[in-house]
């Protein structure tokens, strides 16, 4: 089932080796008091992805200002994840969804890709205010569309 704006975000912990070089597992419930933006790709190195995460890293200061904590998820795995960071000077923490269990919470699956490529998340977009709540969504139907940047600019400037 889709999730929409207003309702509760599902809690996950995932790894991360980025933007560090030491291993860390992030929690969505450890972030509460602060926006959460989640950036949902589907594959590090990719073309479209790679335009998203530097566009958002360009931004991750001012997203900072506004009380926003930025984090990517993919199905990646940590070790190409960080690969992808350091080759793009990738700044936002970027999270490994490797056992796919974040991206059917979140609904979203986008069942093929390339190259015969099964499940991974599609491009997508969850604004997640203070208290756990989804305030914002943007999920696209093809994964070489690129996000709206500047409505989820908007929908985090609301949040403050």
């Amino acid at each position: 089932m889709a999730l929409k704006t207003g309702d509760k975000a599902p809690d996950f912990t995932l790894p991360s080796l980025t933007p560090s070089a030491d291993l860390v597992n992030v929690s969505l419930s450890s972030l509460k008091g602060k926006n959460v933006v989640l950036l949902f790709f589907p594959q590090a190195f990719t073309g479209v992805c790679t335009t998203e995460m530097c566009t958002m890293s360009e931004n991750f200061e001012a997203y900072k200002s506004m009380n926003a904590e930025v984090l990517g998820i993919s199905v990646d795995g940590t070790f190409v994840q960080k690969a992808f960071a350091d080759a793009n000077k990738i700044t936002i923490p970027l999270l490994s969804d490797f056992n796919k269990d974040v991206i059917k919470s979140y609904d979203v699956v986008q069942v093929d890709f390339a190259h015969g490529m099964k499940e991974v998340a599609q491009r997508a977009v969850y604004v997640i205010d203070k208290e756990g709540v989804i305030r914002y969504v943007e999920v696209t139907e093809n994964p070489g569309v690129q996000i709206n940047f500047e409505g989820l600019k908007k929908a985090v400037e609301e949040l403050k």
